[in-house]
């Protein structure tokens, strides 16, 4: 193989090998792209996403004002019942007292 031989020869292969690269390119161009009604779509998908953590916040934030609330209502609702129980509880001491009272009134007179 004279030197003519081999220029020509890696010529051509690289001539192949540009060939192949520039295919390889359009094939990963043509596969990737993105159309402009896709953007337009996930763009779409974005602002609603967006929209659906905000509402999720907003929910979130009310359930706990709420529980707050709620638990808040508790607390006042057990401290009036422990009221009322030991009001009841004194009520009762003294109608036995009183019972016990007019008892003895009446078995002395």
């Amino acid at each position: 193989m004279n030197r003519t031989e081999f220029i020509f020869i890696t010529a051509i292969i690289l001539f192949v090998a540009f060939c192949l690269g520039w295919f390889a390119n359009w094939l990963v161009h043509r596969f990737t792209r993105v159309s402009q009604s896709d953007v337009a779509e996930l763009d779409k998908l974005a602002q609603s996403l967006h929209e659906a953590e905000d509402m999720r916040d907003q929910a979130i934030a009310y359930v706990e004002k709420r529980e707050a609330e709620m638990n808040n209502q508790l607390l006042q609702t057990e401290a009036e019942l422990r009221a009322a129980m030991e009001g009841l509880r004194v009520a009762r001491t003294e109608a036995e007292e009183l019972r016990s009272y007019i008892e003895l009134q009446n078995s002395a007179g």
